[in-house]
């Protein structure tokens, strides 16, 4: 049962057809983490070479997993969350800088622990046995080297789906070491203009690089498939933001969906939520909430172009409530 203190995402479907802290001497002892990725590292698409066994690279991270919060998370689409929450790790770091980022505190601001592979581990096991649907890793492109040993050690008593919740931002290399490993990729979709993702994410190659990546994920998943509860069990969910002042990227974002993405083969979750977070007051065009107004015409279009498998979101979500506590719950 959801406490009735936590607030919840309100959600809704565009069309109805889819739906005790261990100690630490128990840790999971997990000894063949592929560190040789961090020395010269290419993990994302930025392909800093930084060696981060000695320095941070454009993600602010080094060579060890950090994470600020790992939790039932509530604040996802229904077939995410369902009824028990996605079991939740927020990693620290990313590999985009976006001046409006609701997690900012981490995301650029770096929060977090560090935390041992062991660790990590038996967090994953702890929040299925809290009754998590899945195990949702968010922005976890830049320790790769170290949690794919971790998802070696638990897949023989890990019995949920493993989400991959990023940015969208994402190599093919990368994308190719995740296949087998992941169940349910939750990607962003964020720009078209690169004019705009310079200007947003400091990233003028982000839909170059976010056009190869999704396609990917959707051939490594396949098609949606969703349980008798209406939980996807395996496919790939795509999340587009509107933001203030720029539905027509968002609508060139859904044409090109509908152009080149096969039917049926993902699921659109168009978001309302926009709310101007961390120095999104720098850039006055987006220092506002979206309007109902340019929210719907996105949301027509979409319906126009049969993109129909998915979910819309209330406005009422964009709210600064609907951002998860980064206290370490879970961590320590």
């Amino acid at each position: 049962m959801i406490p009735s203190a936590l607030p919840v995402a309100k959600f809704s479907r565009i069309r109805y057809s889819v739906p005790m802290k261990p100690q630490k001497d128990s840790y999971i002892n997990i000894n063949h983490t592929n560190t040789d990725l961090y020395q010269h590292c290419t993990l994302c698409p930025r392909a800093c070479g930084v060696n981060r066994h000695t320095q941070k690279g454009f993600c602010g991270c080094g060579d060890e997993i950090k994470a600020a919060r790992a939790a039932l998370h509530f604040w996802e689409e229904p077939c995410i969350s369902g009824s028990g929450g996605s079991g939740t790790i927020f990693f620290s770091g990313c590999t985009l800088k976006c001046c409006f980022c609701q997690n900012y505190t981490i995301s650029q601001e770096n929060f977090g622990e560090t935390i041992s592979s062991g660790h990590l581990a038996e967090i994953m096991l702890r929040l299925q046995e809290q009754g998590a649907k899945n195990i949702s890793l968010v922005t976890a492109t830049q320790y790769l080297p170290s949690i794919l040993p971790v998802l070696d050690s638990v897949r023989p008593k890990l019995h949920i789906p493993i989400v991959y919740n990023c940015g969208g931002y994402e190599s093919l290399d990368t994308l190719h070491m995740l296949e087998g490993y992941v169940d349910i990729y939750l990607p962003d979709l964020k720009y078209f203009s690169p004019e705009l993702s310079q200007a947003y994410s400091k990233a003028d190659d982000y839909f170059a690089q976010a056009s190869l990546a999704i396609p990917e994920m959707i051939r490594q998943t396949g098609a949606p498939v969703l349980d008798e509860n209406g939980l996807l069990r395996r496919g790939t969910l795509i999340r587009h933001m509107v933001l203030p002042g720029q539905r027509k990227d968002s609508i060139k974002v859904l044409h090109w969906m509908a152009d080149t993405l096969p039917k049926d083969s993902f699921l659109l979750s168009l978001l309302s939520q926009y709310t101007p977070f961390y120095h999104a007051k720098n850039h006055p065009e987006i220092n506002r909430r979206v309007t109902m107004y340019e929210y719907q015409k996105v949301l027509d279009e979409a319906l126009s172009l049969g993109l129909t498998q998915g979910f819309m979101q209330e406005r009422s979500s964009a709210r600064e409530e609907y951002t998860p506590p980064f206290d370490l719950e879970g961590i320590r």
